[in-house]
């Protein structure tokens, strides 16, 4: 039940976010789709190894490999669907608490916690990039076994 509905809401989190940044509207529904396979898939590994920074790695991988079928299918640019769908994944919670625990002048905890938003936002962007490389491999791979006699 709790997948159902973090599931849900990760597909509005997604969509709104495509709202916010103009997204066109018939790609609303997709980049909440994105969204939402990124945060399940983050919340089963995380669920799997306990480990908040491998989680995001492969959710983020995910909705970049998302992100490129979507893009390719519905013939948009990919970032449409990536930004809107990446925003489930970023570590607000973790990054204001270092915040707070700045504020507060507990420095160790702020220190706890502003290195593990840093490790998330690290594992969220190599996640993205690596999707996007190995997607490139297989097109070019593919193309190559297209065109030999």
């Amino acid at each position: 039940m709790i997948y159902i509905t973090q599931g849900i809401l990760s597909f509005i989190a997604a969509m709104a976010f495509g709202v916010v940044f103009n997204a066109p509207k018939k790609s609303l529904f997709y980049c909440g789709i994105g969204g939402m396979t990124g945060w399940i898939v983050y919340m089963c590994v995380n669920q799997l190894n306990q480990d908040q920074v491998g989680a995001s790695f492969a959710g983020a991988f995910t909705v970049a490999f998302v992100s490129h079928i979507m893009s390719k299918k519905f013939k948009m640019p990919m970032i449409i669907f990536s930004v809107a769908g990446i925003i489930p994944l970023v570590p607000g919670g973790t990054a204001y608490n270092a915040m707070r625990h700045v504020v507060e002048k507990d420095y160790a905890t702020a220190l706890e916690f502003g290195s593990q938003a840093l490790l998330i936002s690290g594992a969220i962007a190599m996640g993205l990039v690596f999707a996007e490389i190995i997607t490139q491999l297989w097109v070019k791979a593919f193309l190559r076994l297209k065109t030999k006699p």
